[in-house]
């Protein structure tokens, strides 16, 4: 288990931010992540099957519970897959426009070492960062 922290800022406020998180008809693809079904879903959590891609082409389904605490941010704990057992935060900070978010956990992928876990979860945040800026742009 590897722990990362990791941040970035949003070019969108917020609001918009948790519209975009909690609708379900929003554009939440993703190059290395695709979200196949809503398992569950309440007011405060959401469990999630996704596909996901490796960097060397081969794609496995997992599951996460994705558990919401606004306007602060949530948590996000993987139930099956590769990544079992990892959970990480997402922490929002609001700066007007702008939205700062933060995320720190316990990363773990079954069969890679710590450096390659390190390397291959910042790698993967940055792209899902990316394209979630670029989603949100386009989302009213």
């Amino acid at each position: 288990m590897v722990y990362i922290k990791d941040e970035g800022v949003f070019d969108a406020p917020i609001d918009k931010i948790w519209r975009f998180l909690q609708d379900e008809n929003a554009d939440h693809e993703h190059q290395s992540v695709r979200f196949s079904k809503v398992i569950e879903r309440s007011d405060k959590h959401m469990v999630v099957e996704m596909e996901a891609t490796s960097p060397d082409g081969k794609t496995f389904k997992q599951t996460a519970k994705l558990t919401f605490n606004p306007p602060k941010g949530f948590d996000m704990e993987f139930l099956s897959g590769p990544m079992t057992g990892t959970k990480h935060t997402h922490t929002y900070t609001p700066m007007g426009a702008k939205t700062k978010v933060e995320v720190a956990g316990d990363f773990k992928i079954q069969g890679l070492d710590d450096q390659a876990i390190r390397k291959g979860a910042l790698a993967q945040l940055a792209q899902l960062f990316d394209e979630d800026n670029a989603s949100l742009q386009k989302y009213k």
